[in-house]
């Protein structure tokens, strides 16, 4: 079989250049409808429940699940599992409290009650929350992505994202929220599939297949949830649960992402069914990454030169280029499992899964990857043109301008989530770097929302003093690692996945708090 320079045969490079393809000719299809604003972010509500259902699995499930997962579970063990564990009751929340109450306001944007509530500057920093928050989940998937095809091809990680960059930039822009919605089913059946793939031809070229696995990972106990103790200071299993449960109840109930899918359904009902849809296939699609993760820990366990073999290609990438080869060794020698978790899939594809194959699975990452980007991009242009350009530059916008201005916004933010994935390149762990970045960026806006939305008597004065005591205790949680040894028991005990329970929570007791005080000096001064 012919290849290409990066040593990718030419029959994979074609199945890929027919994928990107075909998602383009999607975008051009869809353009035709999109005559309109609102055809461009809410398809005019008439998206049947079960596809908007398939759309948000296919967001969850993104190449940070399908590279960074199965790393995990190498590295490590199903810890990482517990966050799947806690979505049903996130799930149950928001289908329960938040579907009614965005579909009765009929708001595009998830962030205009924000300013009903609170006022303007709730509205803006919740939507800088919302779009930092993109920044980092695009940029990480930017980034696994490259990884990924980086191994393959041999092509600068740059190339790719700037390459796959504009292709989603293309479809997304010429397509709207509907060309987002079904490409995404279709990239909800393709990654499925291709995970089921690599698990097959990581079965058959192990000695012993499944058993094998049990065996193997049972010595290394690999399929521990995580300690039951009562530790917030380590990777617990309480610690990952609650972190899953405030950061899927940030996706599902203030994450534009889902909120404007809500919109797209034809009833209440058909937005409930979905996020319930999309519970029922990513917790056991989640299941099969880890099991992925497993089989290779098993695979690579009885071919210890070809772990050396990836310890020496992560030593490499290190270390300054012209280092010495002792250098490079004793780099080599000092790497744990986790350290290099996320160059273990590439390599099996690039050495074990025959040519026609390769391209049909990297096909699957590219629409984890796509489907993640495309919503994103949709999303922050959405917030970006209603919450900050209409509220603060051009209040009286026409339908034409409108949609000139969604059109240019989607570039925009596809573009800074390229720069953003380039900036990531030499981070240890795709998962981790996303689940830090997410969990800062969402905790304020969170505990916000569950401060409007739960206490009626809190007013804007109170919400944004507790706005800001939150705020600070975010940046302490986060920042505090970064202080000198002299100042070592100022810095932040907890794990830190607990900085958006603590950061919301903060924010919502400090919320109730003020509320009181401040209601109780209202009340003196009345009867004075």
């Amino acid at each position: 079989m012919s290849k290409i320079t990066g040593g990718l045969p030419i029959l994979d490079l074609g199945i890929i250049v027919i994928y990107l393809a075909a998602m383009i000719l999607v975008g051009i299809y869809f353009s035709r409808r999109n005559k309109s604003a609102e055809q461009f972010t809410k398809a005019s509500g008439l998206i049947p429940g079960w596809a908007i259902g398939l759309s948000i699995y296919a967001t969850f499930l993104s190449s940070n699940t399908f590279l960074g997962v199965p790393g995990k579970a190498f590295g490590g063990n199903w810890n990482a599992f517990v966050f799947s564990i806690s979505m049903p009751l996130a799930a149950w929340v928001a289908a329960r409290y938040f579907v009614p109450f965005y579909r009765s306001t009929g708001e595009i944007s998830a962030y205009t009650h924000f300013e009903h509530r609170f006022g303007p500057w709730a509205r803006t920093y919740a939507v800088i929350c919302f779009l930092l928050t993109q920044l980092a989940r695009m940029g990480s998937i930017f980034f696994g992505i490259a990884l990924s095809l980086q191994a393959l091809t041999g092509y600068s990680m740059q190339l790719i994202m700037i390459v796959m960059g504009l292709c989603i930039i293309i479809y997304t822009v010429m397509g709207g929220i509907e060309a987002v919605i079904w490409t995404e089913v279709v990239q909800a059946v393709v990654k499925t599939f291709g995970a089921l793939l690599i698990l097959y031809l990581i079965l058959i070229n192990l000695p012993g297949g499944a058993e094998t696995v049990i065996e193997t990972g049972r010595r290394a106990n690999k399929f521990s949830l995580g300690s039951f103790a009562p530790d917030f200071r380590e990777s617990s299993f309480w610690v990952i649960l609650l972190y899953g449960f405030f950061i899927n109840l940030n996706n599902f109930g203030m994450d534009q992402n889902y909120v404007q899918r809500y919109h797209t359904a034809a009833s209440p009902q058909a937005a409930r069914r979905s996020i319930w849809l999309c519970v029922v296939l990513y917790v056991p699609a989640s299941l099969l990454f880890f099991i992925i993760g497993s089989c290779l820990f098993a695979y690579y366990n009885q071919h210890p030169e070809l772990i050396e073999s990836i310890r020496h290609q992560v030593a490499l990438e290190r270390l300054p280029p012209g280092s010495s080869a002792e250098a490079v060794t004793a780099l080599q020698q000092s790497l744990e499992p986790a350290d290099y978790g996320d160059k273990v899939m590439p390599h099996f594809m690039v050495t074990k899964i025959p040519a026609g194959l390769v391209g049909l699975i990297v096909s699957a990452i590219l629409s984890a990857a796509m489907s993640t980007i495309s919503s994103g991009m949709n999303a922050s242009a959405t917030v970006f043109s209603e919450d900050i350009y209409q509220r603060y530059f051009s209040k009286n916008m026409n339908d034409r301008q409108r949609l000139r201005l969604l059109y240019v916004a989607t570039t925009f933010f596809g573009l800074l989530g390229m720069f953003a994935g380039v900036a990531m390149i030499g981070v240890k762990s795709i998962l981790d770097v996303w689940w830090e970045l997410s969990g800062m960026f969402a905790a304020g806006m969170l505990g916000l929302f569950l401060l409007g939305l739960i206490s009626r008597r809190t007013g804007n004065h109170a919400a944004m003093t507790a706005t800001a005591i939150g705020l600070l205790i975010i940046l302490w949680m986060s920042f505090s690692h970064l202080l000198p040894e002299t100042y070592s028991e100022l810095r932040n005990p907890l794990h830190k996945n607990m900085v958006i329970v603590v950061g919301t929570l903060g924010i919502f007791l400090a919320g109730l708090l003020f509320t009181r005080l401040y209601g109780a000096r209202k009340a003196t001064r009345k009867h004075t």
